[in-house]
């Protein structure tokens, strides 16, 4: 089918699936509820990651190598994994000025917004919990960070600028990038302004792998790539995958960065045109996407599905198909009877981002508790979110945000409890702990208290 063909054939399908929550059965709610989850949970997906996680566990760069050569379709050995300083500078040189300042825009938003993070939320602290009794906390970076950056088929600077700057916000000592070479492609590159942005923030540990078996890499250490501690970025089913999986092993992760996904919650005041484009936004991501609109006045509904259709014929095909599919199958318009019910829906589901487009934003964000982000109003753009305001963008998907946070400086550090007693403080609570330890029966726990108030260890 020619491309004029396509935009023809597409503009005659109805873009929006569209739903009435009431009416809805338990099967069409679980349906839009449980999106993203059945992929990376696949059992066949487990144990093909399981056996390169396993192969990269026990020969280290070989297996890495490998999996570049099997799934990339690239052949490159051990002592070209590294990107060079070399290849970094003229990836930095490569990249037109406009994107140059955007990088730059970014970075400054991003750090922005964790500076305040380390200001209000990073302090160490102490308080006078009885007389003689002072308990707090003292709050350090962890060790090391593995920072996974999508790339490959696509370009992505603005995933590393999104979870490279917190930990450097956070002070994070050991950065290692892992990122996909452009697939097919003999000399491996890797992509100029993921390059750009890692030269930016002045990191130096950057290397080509397949994501599976990068993430696996800096699990585990190989022979040239290092060990963290942590692990995160975005990425395919599989990548996700490897993430979990690796958790067996000691290697931490952020649950859950899938497919992306995006809600609007928007009433009879909204504007159905910036309504189209902003469902479009988050749904041209991948087929796996899903973009929700929950909608309080289905006088919009004509105008918006019109709109869709005008403007999802512009995109390219590959955006289109995904657009589709995202308003499609995986998501759509859930029709509710008030501001309440669309908050039930909305909390229901999740989001990963969030749009109000209501009359009173700030007055539907209070009733709004499970979100990975919320936008106010038509004017704060989900593309804005992702690029330049400095929120955390690196979401948790596919409902997790009930449990789980964005990315932010907060995510790259870790909290050591501080207690200090004195005598006096000591003796005053002596009882209990004996009262507890003899009912628990730990006789030396009672013992320590006792040989200091002085009595002696009871013989048991």
């Amino acid at each position: 089918m020619s491309d004029s063909s396509a935009d023809t054939h597409a503009a005659t399908l109805p873009v929006l699936r569209v739903q009435v929550w009431e009416h809805m059965d338990d099967t069409a709610r679980r349906q839009l509820m449980n999106r993203g989850t059945s992929a990376i949970f696949d059992p066949a997906l487990r144990v093909s990651i399981t056996k390169i996680i396993d192969d990269v566990r026990q020969h280290g760069d070989e297996a890495v190598c490998r999996a570049l050569r099997d799934f990339d379709g690239v052949t490159v050995s051990p002592d070209n994994l590294r990107v060079t300083p070399d290849e970094m500078e003229r990836a930095a040189a490569s990249i037109d000025g406009a994107l140059r300042a955007a990088i730059v825009d970014m970075v400054d938003h991003i750090r922005r917004f964790n500076d305040q993070v380390m200001t209000r939320k990073a302090k160490d602290w102490r308080f006078e919990s009885e007389p003689g009794l002072w308990v707090g906390e003292k709050i350090t970076p962890i060790p090391s960070a593995g920072l996974f950056c999508p790339s490959g088929k696509a370009s992505y600077p603005s995933v590393l600028a999104q979870i490279a700057t917190p930990a450097i916000v956070a002070g994070v000592s050991s950065l290692v990038v892992i990122t996909p070479p452009v697939p097919g492609d003999p000399s491996a590159p890797v992509d100029a302004a993921t390059l750009a942005v890692a030269a930016h923030l002045g990191l130096g540990d950057v290397f080509r792998v397949n994501g599976p078996a990068g993430v696996a890499a800096v699990a585990f250490g190989t022979e040239t790539i290092p060990k963290v501690v942590k692990v995160v970025g975005p990425g395919s089913p599989a990548v996700v995958c490897a993430q979990i999986e690796v958790q067996r092993f000691g290697c931490s992760t952020m649950m859950l960065l899938g497919p992306s996904e995006s809600l609007i919650l928007a009433d009879g005041s909204a504007d159905p045109v910036r309504l189209a484009a902003d469902l479009l936004n988050e749904a041209e991501h991948g087929p796996d996407s899903s973009s929700v609109l929950v909608l309080t006045d289905t006088s919009l509904l004509d105008v918006i599905k019109a709109e869709l259709e005008r403007q999802i014929v512009v995109l390219p095909e590959r955006r289109r198909e995904a657009a589709a599919a995202s308003l499609g199958r995986n998501g759509g318009c859930v029709v509710v009877s008030n501001e309440h019910e669309a908050a039930e829906v909305t909390n229901a589901y999740g989001p990963e981002h969030m749009q109000i487009a209501t009359r009173d934003p700030e007055a539907t964000l209070a009733l709004i508790h499970t979100a990975g982000e919320v936008l106010l109003g038509q004017h704060t753009t989900v593309s804005s979110a992702n690029f330049i305001i400095g929120c955390p963008a690196s979401l948790p998907t596919s409902g997790f945000a009930n449990v789980a946070s964005g990315i932010t400086a907060e995510a790259f550090l870790k909290r050591t409890a501080i207690a200090a007693a004195d005598e006096v403080a000591m003796r005053r609570m002596g009882p209990s702990v004996l009262a507890l330890a003899d009912h628990e029966g730990f006789p030396a726990h009672a013992n320590a208290v006792r040989i200091r108030t002085g009595g002696w260890p009871t013989p048991h």
